[in-house]
């Protein structure tokens, strides 16, 4: 054992296989328990010291299962390079060891980054499908990119096993962009300089035929309208633009072209700016809406390029210059003088004294707000089963992804045109989607909780295509159907019953669906409905229940006897149904109350309670008095601070699009998560925008819910509560002393951080809303000054509060400002409290 023990430190991987290879039972026995401790002596001062495929081909040899081989080998200390392979091999054939693929799996799942080398070797030659989860993913691509430097990319991407298999994961990844982008680097090696381009390297691929050139596409465009930080998509964007689309490429992904130039950053919608005026293919009025958020956005050259296409437009269609002119006038307040002044010529040229740059105008006095337009109109119903198709396969990748997720509009149209479309002519489109996202539409263990599940029900379904019935990935996974779902929170509950129900009733020729929203916050046109329920009526089936119920809470709040008269003479059970609900006027309001929540005093798993906040304010709802609450939506219960809630819960927003006040109870552990610990950027601050979207009066949970916004550890998610809060208060429906109550009273508990208050308020000031955020800061600073010691960001407030006091000249009284202001103390709390309390006094 001392030999092999030497040999294992200086002797190469050989030697080592032939020693090992001449040991017996016994002999491999004693080296596989002495290898334990021979790890823990040599890795003290141990690190890539050459001796680690020495150790793996050990291993393999003496150890007697996967699972103790890999407990043995996975250490970060340890880097197992691609010269352990053959030996190790070698070894496990001499001596009968036939789990070299399933040590391969384990150790990319405990330690990617360190063994893909060997990982790789042992599953080639296994022949073995690579591991697919992101952590391998990563480490794979990682060694593609910085591994062997005298071969060109190209080259070595082109004979690699697990190209074709890791491809998708590229795009499916988000931890991949910044190795996407930083791949594009000059090494200097013995042949001389090479240039490791990754993009490039993928564009000659497909142009050589060796990858789908849509697959590349798709890939590129799908992980774009995810969004991210600049420098994580600079690489998606240079291999889309590598690829060169052509017209009919381009034609064809003009939709998710026209999404990227109004919401994506600013490269990639550059790179749809350029390639929707290229086409020409997009509708007028698709590229009038789209420049209307283009218009708005700060980047300079986009703006102008985005007025020299509309004028090229107005030039095109001189019957509708002036409605051009007027979404030009968009950009009369925009940061930039050239875009301005551009705006103004257009409009001048095209439409005249016509059409003039519209005023803001004030919702509250100091204030200049634009005022609210209600929500956009979705976009037309999906008629063609390739485009349904098409539609399904980035929502089915947006699944997992909680930096983005499930879209709910999305997932609306899809099942709005799985009900339309049903039959064969959606077999022959789904069939290469569902078996490609086969792992995705399965997953989880319980199939009534998991909604991608459910989702994959409901196409197999529509599409006629069957579920494999010995699916394998479902035995192995112990896949149960959970007969109850009250464990579900009831937004969830909803999602859930839906998606079963179309599963279970979508045939060709049935009722169409009721629920299917009109506007992009969820909402459902009364009109639209009742013409619904005629073509159901039409049908002779009956709607079916859950959809008509969600149709139901879509409807706006409020009695509207006219609407329930005309469903009434429908003479149908769901037109009486419908008629008895509109005269209810909806749900009735809840009954709410704030509580204190902890964490709890144990956790479920060792240490699972260290990233929970101590303390939080919830929001408990319940029905008023009399109301039974059969769907549980009123019934909002609160929980302990670790509360988390399901990754489709940016959905719930539209289930109750005209409830707001219940979705920010529902949504607030979320929402407050984002403030008090370590949730992703985007997981909170757009659900606030959905929120804001919605109709209702708010109350304690939605003044709760801007509150931690604003104080979101990720300013992407601060940036969200501020449009959250202006949307809101353009309508004329926020309180803002309301929410400035709570943001004192949690800054002064140490519930939140106030130091992160003040830029978002101040990007809410300098938005237009002064004397909303004067109000705000009156409300919330006496909590905080009434503290021995204020916290950080204090002054910083105190700052603010002054120059929008003075602004607007509001003499709004601020309880123990005067206190503050009298101390002796020089210190700058003191000194911004006595220009606060001067700048309150108009006059003074």
């Amino acid at each position: 054992m001392a030999d092999l023990a030497a040999l294992v430190r200086t002797g190469p991987p050989g030697a080592v296989a032939a020693a090992v290879s001449g040991l017996d039972p016994a002999g491999r026995r004693a080296v596989a328990a002495a290898l334990p401790g021979l790890v823990r002596e040599l890795t003290r001062d141990w690190w890539y010291s050459g001796c680690e495929a020495s150790l793996a081909v050990a291993a393999v040899g003496c150890m007697p299962t996967a699972a103790k081989a890999a407990a043995l080998l996975a250490r970060r200390t340890i880097q197992i390079r691609g010269d352990a392979v053959a030996p190790a091999v070698a070894v496990a054939g001499h001596h009968g060891v036939g789990w070299l693929a399933d040590l391969a799996y384990r150790l990319a799942a405990r330690a990617p980054g360190t063994t893909v080398e060997f990982v790789a070797g042992l599953i080639a030659h296994e022949n073995a499908p690579p591991p697919r989860d992101d952590d391998f993913a990563l480490a794979w691509l990682r060694g593609m990119i910085f591994g062997d430097r005298e071969t060109p990319l190209v080259d070595r991407l082109r004979t690699d096993p697990f190209l074709d298999a890791l491809l998708p994961r590229m795009f499916e990844v988000d931890r991949l962009g910044a190795d996407f982008n930083a791949g594009t680097n000059v090494y200097r090696t013995g042949a001389g300089l090479v240039r490791v381009d990754l993009p490039q390297a993928l564009a000659a691929l497909a142009a050589e035929g060796r990858l789908d050139r849509d697959l590349l596409l798709d890939g590129c465009v799908a992980r774009l309208l995810r969004g991210g930080k600049p420098a994580d998509l600079t690489g998606y964007v240079a291999l889309h633009d590598r690829l060169e689309p052509t017209a009919a490429e381009a034609t064809a992904r003009t939709a998710d072209y026209l999404r990227l130039l109004a919401d994506g950053p600013n490269a990639a919608a550059v790179m749809a700016q350029k390639r929707l005026r290229a086409t020409g293919a997009a509708e007028v009025d698709a590229v009038l809406d789209a420049s209307r958020a283009v218009l708005a956005r700060p980047e300079k050259p986009l703006a102008r390029t985005q007025l020299i296409w509309l004028d090229r437009l107005a030039r095109e269609h001189p019957a509708r210059a002036a409605e051009i002119a007027a979404v030009a006038a968009v950009a009369a307040d925009h940061p930039a003088v050239e875009v301005r002044d551009r705006a103004a010529a257009l409009v001048a040229k095209h439409a005249g004294p016509a059409v003039a740059v519209v005023a803001p105008v004030a919702v509250l006095s100091g204030d200049a707000l634009q005022p609210a337009s209600g929500p956009a109109p979705v976009p037309p119903p999906i008629v063609d089963p390739d485009e349904l198709a098409e539609e399904i396969a980035p929502f089915v990748r947006s699944i997992y992804d909680r930096d983005g997720g499930p879209a709910a509009m999305t997932l609306e149209r899809i099942l709005d045109g799985c009900v339309r479309l049903a039959g064969d002519r959606l077999g022959a489109a789904f069939g290469p989607v569902l078996v490609r996202h086969r792992l995705r539409l399965e997953a989880g263990p319980y199939a009534d909780s998991c909604v991608a599940d459910l989702l994959g029900d409901a196409l197999h379904a529509a599409s006629g295509v069957p579920r494999p019935v010995d699916d394998p990935v479902r035995t192995a996974i112990g896949f149960v159907r959970r007969p109850a779902r009250d464990r579900e929170p009831a937004p969830q509950r909803m999602i859930i019953e839906r998606l079963a129900e179309t599963a279970k009733r979508v045939r060709p020729g049935g009722p169409p669906l009721l629920a299917t929203p009109t506007h992009a916050n969820g909402s459902v046109d009364p009109a639209a409905l009742l013409d619904r329920l005629a073509a159901s009526a039409g049908t002779g089936r009956e709607p079916w229940p859950t959809d008509l119920a969600q149709a139901l809470l879509r409807l706006p709040a409020g009695v509207d006897e006219a609407t329930a008269r005309a469903a009434e003479r429908l003479r149908t059970p769901a037109g009486d149904r419908t008629a008895a609900w509109l005269r209810a006027g909806g749900l009735p309001t809840p009954e709410s109350r704030t509580v204190e929540v902890t964490r709890r005093a144990e956790g479920r798993f060792p240490g699972d309670i260290d990233w929970m906040p101590e303390r939080r304010i919830a929001v408990a709802t319940g029905p008023p008095p009399g109301y039974d609450d059969p769907t549980g939506l009123l019934t909002r219960p609160t929980s302990d601070t670790g509360e988390y809630l399901p990754l489709w819960s940016k959905l719930w927003p539209a289930v109750l699009p005209g409830y707001r006040e219940l979705v920010a109870a529902w949504m607030l552990p979320s929402i407050a998560g984002g403030a008090q610990f370590r949730q992703r950027p985007h997981e909170t601050g757009p659900v606030l925008v959905d929120i804001a979207a919605c109709t209702g009066a708010g109350g304690p949970a939605l003044a709760l819910a801007l509150a931690y916004g604003l104080a979101a550890k990720h300013v992407t998610d601060r940036v969200a509560a501020v449009d959250a809060l202006l949307a809101l208060a353009g309508a004329g429906d926020l309180d803002a002393p309301a929410t400035g109550r709570w943001i004192g009273v949690l800054a002064a508990a140490g519930m939140l951080t106030a130091s992160r208050i003040e830029r978002p308020l101040r990007d809410a000031a300098a938005a237009g809303a002064p004397a909303t955020t004067w109000r705000l800061l009156a409300a919330a600073l006496p909590p905080i000054l009434a503290l021995p010691k204020p916290p950080p960001g204090a002054p910083d407030l105190l700052t603010l509060a002054a120059e929008t006091a003075a602004a607007t000249g509001l003499p709004i009284e601020v309880p123990g400002l005067a206190e503050v202001a009298a101390l002796g103390t020089k210190t700058r709390l003191v000194t911004e409290a006595r220009r606060l309390d001067r700048a309150r006094k108009p006059g003074a």
